[in-house]
């Protein structure tokens, strides 16, 4: 790929900053502990890092909630460290692409802690406030996704406020072209740092509603889905009223005129919204748009063929020019070999699971620990951070249980991930995963995640190509990447038991060999699977 769209097919692995290297003795990971895993991440064949939040925070989201998107929060380290990262993960052909939060800040922000102060000053409208009811009920039915009303009281203003997430995490109003100014001035500061893109968070949580309209309610048949179930009032609504206004397009085009004066940045998109499929599609339409996005539609505890298919059938038919990024895993919901695997999980299914991400039309975020096979770790309320958990336990138990620190080596105290006790516990069960143990066995899934990467590389059709699905019987995902004359049959077993796919019609030219997987065998005109077993070919 050239030099400007070195994002199409791409592989970014995403780290968690907190979880990955302490490097200080905190109990903290930091961006030095990045630098130190340079050499690492290289290995493993990707072809960018997205490094979540590391700005100045107070932390009550853990680096979600800014206080200031130009510092460094000295938990992470300073900007000497940050610049020296760009450096060397630059030497080592690493494109860097950073979180930008733009819909919230924290509310320890100047921004608000002006706004809040009165009706009148120069920022009293940088931020969503609106007037109670007559009974001093806030403005509407809208909900917050970590639970409660969306609006909070603030006293000062005898007014409430927006905030889609925590009460601490107030929404910037976009309405204000001085808002949206500021906004990409943040972001210029970064893209003038030397970073290679950015990864837009809640991106479309931008714009709300100006006329503050009530969101409709949602019949219970339709509440679940999007990560969040009956357990969350969220699910309650239809969210059209807080999320997915039409001006956020807008503003998406004005951010891409400023990243396109800087060639060869790149923009992907969180999109969480009622459809979220049809969003993707618009908001990478043409080329003045994001360059991508994804969303949490392969993040769900739904896991067969059928659904896989449907999911990018369905994205397929109505995104046109525009490029998706798939994910299987992130830092906000349960670890796929443990949400997909169900307590079944193998390395076998780990590396088929990364080999499918990986086979997809589209871009690739794959989640620090996703090259180890790691399982969700089990977290005690006393050892509970997240807030999203604290609030929805026990039923919903947070998202810690995903973001453990790095597992490095497995006799060491802590795994090698500090010298001192973590923010957050390391498993047992992830200390016969460390990566020591792992690099020293040929067969592991570290040393087949590299192994499929590097075979990738030497196939065009799998990066850029057209893909075409095949009907199949579950539980075999079947498709061809198309790419000029040269044809590709990809096939997966996503379970544990044997199964057989016919041949009639398809006419094989090679089989491919040398890309690390358990490959199914032919037996006449069929090929016989076994347990999360693979196969590529070439088609005549």
């Amino acid at each position: 790929m050239s030099e400007l769209t070195w994002w199409r097919g791409a592989v970014i692995y995403q780290i968690y900053p907190r979880s990955l290297l302490d490097t200080n003795g905190d109990g903290v990971g930091d961006l030095r502990g990045i630098i130190t895993k340079l050499d690492y991440i290289a290995s493993l064949n990707v072809d960018a890092i997205w490094i979540s939040p590391f700005f100045k925070s107070p932390m009550a989201d853990f680096g979600y909630d800014i206080s200031d998107y130009r510092e460094i929060d000295p938990l992470f380290g300073s900007m000497q460290d940050f610049d020296e990262l760009i450096e060397k993960a630059h030497q080592r052909g690493i494109k860097v692409i950073i979180d930008q939060v733009l819909s919230h800040t924290s509310d320890q922000h100047a921004w608000f802690i002006e706004s809040r102060e009165s009706r009148t000053n120069p920022k009293a409208d940088w931020y969503v406030w609106a007037d109670p009811r007559e009974d001093g009920t806030p403005p509407n039915n809208w909900l917050a996704i970590f639970g409660g009303c969306a609006w909070e009281w603030e006293p000062r203003r005898q007014q409430y406020y927006l905030h889609n997430f925590l009460r601490s995490q107030p929404d910037i109003n976009f309405h204000n072209p001085d808002v949206r100014q500021a906004v990409l001035d943040n972001v210029e500061f970064w893209l003038k740092k030397g970073v290679d893109g950015f990864r837009l968070d809640a991106i479309t949580f931008c714009f709300h509603d100006e006329l503050l309209r009530d969101n409709p309610a949602k019949p219970k048949e339709k509440r679940q889905g999007r990560g969040f179930s009956e357990d969350n009032p969220y699910a309650y609504q239809y969210h059209y009223y807080n999320n997915d206004r039409p001006q956020t397009i807008q503003f998406i085009e004005a951010l891409r005129q400023l990243i396109n004066r800087y060639p060869g940045t790149v923009t992907l998109g969180e999109v969480s919204a009622e459809d979220s499929l049809a969003v993707m599609a618009a908001y990478t339409k043409g080329d003045d748009r994001l360059h991508m996005a994804y969303s949490f539609e392969l993040l769900t505890d739904d896991y067969s063929a059928a659904y896989i298919r449907q999911t990018v059938e369905a994205l397929e038919n109505s995104i046109g020019d525009g490029w998706p990024c798939w994910a299987i895993g992130n830092h906000d919901v349960q670890r796929v070999a443990s949400r997909w695997g169900r307590g079944k999980q193998t390395s076998d299914m780990a590396k088929m699971l990364n080999a499918m991400l990986c086979s997809l039309r589209g871009s690739v975020c794959s989640y620090q620990g996703e090259e180890l096979g790691l399982t969700e770790v089990p977290i005690e309320f006393h050892e509970l951070q997240d807030p999203f958990g604290k609030t929805f336990w026990p039923m919903f138990k947070g998202r810690d249980g995903c973001r453990t620190p790095m597992p490095w080596e497995q006799y060491a105290d802590f795994s090698g991930f500090s010298q001192v006790s973590p923010w957050l516990p390391i498993a047992a069960a992830h200390r016969a995963l460390a990566v020591d143990l792992q690099e020293a066995d040929c067969h592991s899934v570290l040393h087949g995640y590299r192994q499929f990467l590097a075979w990738r590389k030497c196939y065009p059709a799998l990066i850029t190509s057209e893909i075409e699905f095949l009907d199949a019987p579950e539980p075999l995902l079947v498709f061809v990447r198309k790419l000029g004359e040269q044809k590709l049959l990809v096939c997966f077993n996503l379970l544990d038991a044997e199964t057989q796919l016919s041949l009639t019609g398809l006419k094989l030219q090679q089989e491919l060999a040398g890309h690390g997987l358990k490959t199914a065998h032919r037996q006449g005109d069929s090929l016989i699977f076994s347990a999360y077993a693979s196969f590529y070919a070439l088609l005549a």
